[in-house]
């Protein structure tokens, strides 16, 4: 099902795809289905990303796949983060190491999607059943990493409470419910969840590099808006979870903090 096309002395390989049941979550207007609870919903995202883990425990690759750190290293934090943000650096550098201490077991690493997220699966709405797609970013790396991206999914539903006490109720109950789905396919070691504000951390590290790489590739003006200037103060001063429990966050601006203007030689 893969059909080769060259033209103009470049090859284009093109497939076609059956498309999934149902709808994201954003077309439906972050309405879940009728007569079902929501804690369903966080019940079964949790399901399908450990059916992928499980999946991926007893996979063998053919063919090479990137690993984290071929992308996430110190050459690769070194040339790309300015050294107008060298607190940045700084920070990275002690991320990517504590990282690399880890363990990489068969239980704990291997092939994961690392870009779990609403925008990449349809739910059926009769089932409730998630279908989930766009695996171009899958990498070998930490399956807690994906845990803590779907962490990160569930602030949106509670993003506006002023309540910071509030906020962390709902998200441990949420990720509770997630962990439950979750555990259904596959296992997580205590060990590796009570990692999860350091995994955090890296998926804050992942937004702002690829920000950084984009930026530089396009050749744009190097501005950090209020998102990533705010993602960049929480690795900065090692805030843990997003700064959602902390008083850098504000829901009447979620995750802003004041534009930061930086600089790097283009050449």
């Amino acid at each position: 099902m893969l059909e080769e096309v060259t033209y103009h002395q470049q090859t284009f390989f093109m497939t076609l795809f059956v498309k999934a049941r149902g709808q994201r979550l954003a077309d439906n207007n972050y309405r879940y289905r009728d007569g079902a609870p929501i804690t369903e919903y966080y019940y079964n995202c949790g399901k399908a990303l450990g059916n992928i883990h499980e999946l991926s425990k007893g996979y063998t690759p053919v063919h090479r796949r990137n690993h984290f750190f071929d992308k996430y290293n110190a050459g690769t934090i070194h040339q790309l983060i300015p050294d107008s943000l060298s607190l940045l650096k700084e920070r990275l550098a002690a991320l990517l190491k504590a990282l690399e201490g880890l363990d990489r077991s068969q239980e704990s690493y291997g092939m994961i999607h690392f870009d779990y997220n609403d925008g990449n699966y349809m739910i059926d709405y009769d089932t409730g059943q998630i279908t989930v797609y766009d695996f171009d970013n899958s990498c070998f790396g930490w399956y807690m990493y994906d845990l803590a991206d779907l962490w990160r999914s569930g602030v949106g539903w509670i993003a506006a409470e002023p309540d910071a006490e509030k906020r962390k109720a709902f998200m441990d109950a949420y990720f509770q419910t997630v962990l439950e789905g979750y555990r259904s396919e596959t296992r997580i070691e205590d060990d590796m969840l009570q990692k999860l504000p350091l995994f955090i951390q890296a998926v804050l590290m992942e937004q702002v590099v690829d920000a950084l790489e984009r930026m530089r590739n396009n050749g744009e003006d190097p501005v950090c808006d209020e998102e990533l200037s705010y993602c960049i103060k929480c690795l900065e001063d090692d805030i843990p979870y997003l700064g959602f429990f902390h008083e850098i966050y504000s829901c009447e601006e979620p995750f802003e903090y004041e534009e930061r203007h930086i600089g790097w030689d283009m050449g």
